[in-house]
């Protein structure tokens, strides 16, 4: 096991991911009993406690905005099942595809370097970069090629990539340095003269009822953390814009509970559409790269200052400084460079991979968390402000963690469901959380991709 990989009683695992709440005073300083303890994926890191405590985070965030009125808990199974929530989905009976040809493990000349090209136009960077005029053409090159070489080849023309390295070697570097820095959870308040229009309701069926989300964030990590949202009962928009569309089973998958709108942020008519959408929300979650939105004035610090009142959760890959904070990444390829694939190598040598995203899910949670832990603040505090998360710094709590040291489980089959939808008939999973002991479930399938107005409804 790695230095920074050491066994932890289970008292002492729940500061790995809580220590930015309660060092805020968001969030008391306990452990809450949200899921049974046990092992069930396998591997040599601890992915069911990341699962149990970034989703119980969720659990302890709504029972103290509801002062106790409202309780999560789970089973193990719901629990897996909500961390790989891909596998359980179908789509008129069809199976979804997760990873495209093009992104995995390749040799390189002188280790490995993991791609990412499931979306279109990373492909084309992908390609362009190595000079290939055929997908065929692509594992011979990156043969000839060094790992980190073709990693920065590759980047630089626009795709996404990391060279496999060891853990040692991610914590010497000064993006590995950078993105370990402060706590897994990063707080940022200030002080608000109202406390907002929003409160919990005790007499409403759901905890976050009239909640409005508004969320710019794609793929797995940022619409978890929404999807979350709208099972607790919040008004969600996704927010996309006119070029590279979501892949469609991504979108399907993550949809649940939401309204999808388009939005071209570079024309003065869909900028005024946002900001009078930011005007009305309680909570914007941002999943842009750092600086990516700055020169339309949506940056986190301008739009805090025009909307104080309104809570803004940011996700990222490789953290919000540092020599990378504005490189694309995604959870396969934050697992290549930070050690992870190294350390579930094969017999054989070949590096691996997480037996799930482990790190989208688990920081989609911690936003979710951190949301509703902010919004208790902005009511009963006077006191909003900014969460950060990113998928580098969760790579790091993963390896505080340890290696796993519950028993091992067998899962029971989770509570699936099924439902029509604009996609087809849609065979889906069940969040991964009891409300009062009365299993949750989506308030709607969801709606056809950028074909929703933008409004609140």
């Amino acid at each position: 096991m790695n230095s920074d990989s050491v066994d932890r009683p289970p008292e002492a695992q729940w500061d790995i991911l809580g220590a930015g709440f309660h060092e805020s005073g968001l969030l008391e300083r306990h452990a809450p009993k949200y899921c049974d303890s046990g092992t069930w994926w396998g591997g040599v890191l601890d992915v069911e406690g990341l699962a149990r405590h970034s989703a119980g985070l969720v659990g302890q965030s709504v029972a103290e905005l509801t002062a106790g009125r409202c309780r999560l808990r789970s089973t193990p199974a719901q629990l897996a099942a909500g961390f790989e929530s891909f596998r359980h989905l179908r789509v008129a009976g069809r199976k979804v595809q997760a990873f495209a040809p093009l992104s995995g493990f390749f040799p390189t000349a002188d280790g490995w370097i993991r791609t990412h090209a499931n979306y279109p136009h990373h492909e084309r960077a992908l390609l362009d970069a190595m000079r290939a005029r055929t997908p065929e053409q692509l594992p011979g090159l990156l043969a000839q090629a060094g790992s980190l070489e073709a990693q920065e080849r590759i980047v630089s023309a626009g795709g996404v990539a990391a060279a496999v390295r060891s853990r040692r070697q991610w914590l010497q570097s000064p993006e590995g340095q950078a993105a370990a820095a402060g706590p897994w959870a990063q707080f940022e308040l200030h002080g608000i003269r109202e406390a907002g229009a929003w409160q919990f309701r005790p007499e409403a069926k759901l905890p976050l009822a009239g909640l409005k989300i508004l969320d710019f964030t794609r793929v797995i990590a940022g619409p978890t953390a929404s999807r979350t949202l709208a099972a607790l009962g919040a008004q969600v928009l996704r927010v996309d814009g006119p070029r590279h569309a979501e892949l469609p089973d991504q979108h399907i998958d993550t949809g649940f509970g939401k309204r999808s709108t388009r939005l071209d942020l570079a024309a003065v008519r869909g900028l005024a559409a946002a900001h009078g959408l930011l005007a009305q929300a309680d909570a914007v979650i941002l999943g842009y790269r750092p600086g990516a939105l700055d020169a339309l004035g949506l940056s986190a610090e301008l739009v805090r200052e025009r909307y104080p009142q309104l809570v803004i959760a940011q996700l990222c890959a490789w953290g919000f400084a540092g020599p990378w904070a504005s490189r694309r990444g995604f959870d396969s390829i934050v697992q290549a460079a930070t050690g992870i694939a190294d350390a579930y190598r094969s017999p054989e040598g070949n590096p691996g991979a997480l037996p799930v995203q482990g790190l989208d899910y688990a920081a989609g949670y911690g936003i979710a968390a951190a949301v509703i832990a902010l919004l208790r603040a902005r009511r009963e505090l006077h006191s909003t402000g900014t969460v950060r998360i990113s998928l580098a710094r969760t790579a790091q709590a993963l390896f505080e963690f340890g290696g796993p040291s519950a028993p091992e489980l067998a899962l029971g089959i989770p509570r699936v469901s099924r439902r029509t939808s604009g996609y087809g008939m849609l065979d889906y999973a069940l969040p991964p959380f009891e409300l009062n002991g009365v299993q949750l479930d989506y308030p709607h399938s969801p709606t056809r991709y950028g074909a929703d107005e933008p409004v609140w409804t």
